[in-house]
């Protein structure tokens, strides 16, 4: 997390969640949802604007992270950004070496391999779990058969959140926290 992030969460604690506004599509791109957007639809259905600065979404990518509770957000200063997810947290890069890079920039070690019912293949990483970005496919199937990695099997894409512990909307989560009067749980130490 960026330094000054840290410095603006702690000048002002109690900042309001955001839900609804920021998505990340199966490709590894960031969207902007502004509210004729979440009006329109859910994400992916209605995913908004692509954000294409460059320095923007390297900035969300350092500061992207999970809750204890499987909600995956932007901590953009003092306030949470929570993430719609069209496929899972992570969206994986390969290179010739098989070495996984999520969408962010961060490396990752491969524990297991999953394919849903679509042929899509995920990774579960000590990152967590991700989807290979299509681009990679042709490589992670040259790990799978050169005997790199396994398989472990399949499931179907609803199973993953429960399995893998992250949520694909956040945003009934945030709000039962809001009318209980909850916090959302802290992020694990770094």
């Amino acid at each position: 997390m960026d330094d000054i992030v840290k410095a603006a969460m702690s000048k002002w604690p109690n900042v309001p969640a955001a839900r609804g506004w920021l998505g990340l599509d199966a490709r590894g791109q960031w969207f902007l949802r502004d509210e004729a957007t979440q009006a329109a639809g859910g994400f992916p259905q209605s995913k908004g604007s692509r954000i294409e600065h460059e320095a923007l979404c390297a900035f969300i990518g350092r500061n992207y992270m999970s809750d204890g509770a499987g909600a995956w957000f932007f901590q953009n200063g003092p306030q949470r950004v929570y993430v719609e997810l069209e496929a899972a947290p992570w969206v994986w890069h390969l290179d010739d070496a098989f070495h996984i890079q999520a969408h962010n920039g961060a490396a990752a070690q491969w524990r297991g391999a999953w394919l849903d019912e679509l042929g899509r293949l995920f990774l579960d990483t000590d990152l967590g779990l991700g989807l290979v970005h299509s681009r990679d496919v042709p490589l992670a199937a040259q790990a799978l058969e050169q005997g790199h990695w396994t398989l472990n099997g399949e499931l179907r894409f609803e199973e993953l959140p429960a399995r893998f512990n992250y949520r694909l909307s956040p945003a009934a989560l945030v709000d039962r926290w809001e009318q209980a009067g909850a916090q959302p749980p802290k992020p694990p130490a770094a």
